[in-house]
């Protein structure tokens, strides 16, 4: 090879060394900031931090996560990602919501993903992903209505905010439409924290005859829940499957008992709005999660499969069906 062949094969490989460089460092860096917990938590960190996984495979991005060990961490680990040069941030819960605006505001050039929680009016680069919690209560009310030997469930929800009245609302049309005897006990805690007191309303509504109960509060709901299930009702879930969580993946006394959870599929809505990013079509507002882009749902019945008639898990199927179709959205208003 002469020297002036080797000089042109060198410069080649050495502009096809810089291109691949640059082409490398381009990738788009996307960071996931938690709520207080860790990244395998089973419920929203986990979720979320398994769309942006999926989205980062996808799509070739680069991808890192903090866990959030106090509230008071949540504006220096936002900052701690742009600092870093990461382009989208994906902040979980409501928690983050006063964080995330502030940050917002400090960082326009940053895209923010916040999962369940929006803002009024919306803020241009922040996506907040909201979720149908009323039509994933429809079709927990739905099984809850066919399963009941009382025709009488009960609800146990936290404090009165959005979302859960959503999931409360969805619930009594759900059992109203599969049971029009059906009668449904509500009550509201104002602590999304106390499974105590979840549990002193579950049993309490046991006593004034309720025979199914759906714990809709966090912690507090989870008490209701597994106290209820431990003392012999059937229970339902909420927003994971908490078959996993509460029931420690069907280990906890109680999980027989459990029928189903009203989810949330936070893993796809995280994906999606990481989706629109990428794809150039970000913009601050609301993305709703709901049955048409399989972003709420069931659980499976787990353990409690057995107990639940094929005629009922099979009317659930057409209930499914026709909540899609839009056939119950009057119901839901």
């Amino acid at each position: 090879m002469t020297r002036k062949c080797f000089s042109t094969l060198l410069t080649i490989i050495l502009l096809f060394g810089v291109v691949f460089s640059a082409t490398a460092g381009s990738k788009m860096k996307v960071g996931l900031v938690t709520d207080v917990g860790k990244i395998d938590d089973r419920t929203f960190n986990e979720f979320a931090y398994k769309g942006m996984i999926r989205a980062g495979q996808d799509f070739n991005l680069e991808t890192s996560f903090i866990e959030t060990l106090q509230p008071t961490d949540y504006d220096k680990n936002i900052e701690q990602f742009v600092s870093e040069g990461y382009q989208v941030i994906i902040t979980v819960g409501f928690m983050l919501g006063d964080a995330t605006k502030r940050m917002a505001a400090k960082y326009p050039h940053v895209k923010f993903v916040i999962v369940d929680f929006a803002y009024d009016p919306a803020i241009d680069n922040v996506l907040g992903l909201l979720f149908a919690e009323d039509q994933a209560g429809f079709l927990a009310g739905a099984l809850a209505g066919m399963m009941t030997k009382e025709n009488m469930i009960g609800f146990v929800g936290g404090k009165e905010i959005p979302p859960v009245i959503r999931y409360r609302v969805g619930y009594k049309a759900g059992a109203k439409y599969a049971n029009p005897g059906c009668d449904v006990l509500t009550v509201h805690i104002d602590s999304f924290t106390d499974p105590a007191r979840g549990k002193t309303a579950a049993l309490s509504q046991m006593e004034e005859g309720a025979d199914i109960i759906f714990g809709c509060g966090g912690p507090t709901g989870s008490g209701a829940i597994l106290g209820a299930a431990q003392a012999g009702a059937w229970v339902v879930g909420v927003d994971q499957d908490e078959y996993f969580t509460t029931f420690k993946e069907g280990k906890m006394p109680g999980a027989e008992k459990l029928i189903t959870s009203a989810m949330k599929r936070v893993d796809n809505a995280v994906y999606n709005g990481v989706k629109t990013a990428v794809e150039g079509t970000f913009k601050g507002g609301i993305y709703l999660s709901n049955i048409d882009n399989e972003g709420i749902g069931l659980a499976p019945y787990n353990k409690a499969a057995g107990s639940i008639p094929a005629d009922v898990q099979a009317k659930m199927k057409t209930i499914y069906a026709d909540l899609k179709a839009g056939k119950f959205n009057h119901l839901l208003k």
